[in-house]
């Protein structure tokens, strides 16, 4: 796990809920179970202080001078909690059969491209062209990215005159996906069955982090096809019913760590 991707689950699994304000030499704390050292803590934060997804604070602190910390800016609470719908994949609704489209001018600089093709994928559209892209749903993170890039856009909602499977496997590689789940998975189950029985909290924080980390990682590459979308048997499933009950099982000793680290 690097910094920057560790302080991002930190967040929004554990302080979000706690308010998102936390002091630095917590921050420090909190990731040292994950062999994270605090030069690689304090670069991570100085850049998503850059990026606009924190802010410097001061923490009044009762039985001394205040502390140098860092909150959530009103940016990092959108993303954190759209994430966090589908990470624990609570926001699920019955598809309407309606695709969501997003038509745009060709973007000459190859960055701004390149940050607009990965942060689409995030957000679970696939290209069908190198202007026109595709999601099963509308993303309400898609003004805010389209604004932040500069991109003027025509979105609309549609109907496939054709069979919607045959789209999907022009838009994205299931196979591949489905042989990542199958992968975490594997990993994930050695990875928990080593967790001896009564293991101190800071090691059970360690595991669970590492298991929300690998699960989070498939918000880029699964856009969360409605399930009559997706083949019979699909990996995604299994895994996701590992991970949910896991993660569980797992958040009491994890809480109590980072209870017992923060000032």
């Amino acid at each position: 796990m690097n910094a920057r991707a560790a302080l991002f689950d930190l967040y929004g699994d554990h302080l979000r809920p706690r308010g998102g304000r936390v002091s630095v030499a917590a921050l420090v704390r909190l990731l040292a179970p994950l062999e994270i050292a605090s030069p690689a803590v304090r670069t991570a934060v100085s850049r998503m202080v850059r990026q606009g997804w924190l802010t410097p604070i001061r923490l009044t602190h009762p039985s001394g001078p205040p502390l140098p910390g860092y909150a959530l800016t009103p940016k990092a609470v959108r993303r954190l909690d759209e994430a966090a719908l589908r990470i624990y994949r609570v926001d699920a609704v019955k598809w309407d059969c309606r695709w969501h489209l997003v038509v745009f001018d060709p973007i000459r600089e190859r960055s701004r491209r390149e940050r607009l093709r990965s942060a689409l994928g995030y957000l679970g559209y696939a290209p069908l062209s190198e202007t026109t892209w595709i999601g099963p749903r509308p993303s309400p993170e898609l003004d805010s990215l389209l604004m932040g890039e500069q991109v003027r856009a025509v979105r609309f909602e549609s109907v496939l005159d054709g069979d919607p499977r045959a789209l999907v496997s022009r838009a994205w590689d299931l196979d591949a996906i489905g042989r990542a789940y199958e992968h975490w998975l594997t990993e994930a189950v050695a990875m928990v069955d080593a967790l001896p029985a009564g293991a101190p909290d800071d090691r059970v924080f360690a595991v669970r982090s590492r298991l929300v980390n690998g699960w989070r990682n498939f918000l880029f590459q699964d856009p969360g096809l409605p399930p009559e979308l997706l083949p019979a048997g699909w990996p995604g499933a299994k895994a996701a019913v590992y991970f949910e009950e896991e993660a569980s099982r797992l958040l009491p000793a994890a809480s109590a760590f980072v209870d017992a680290n923060l000032p």
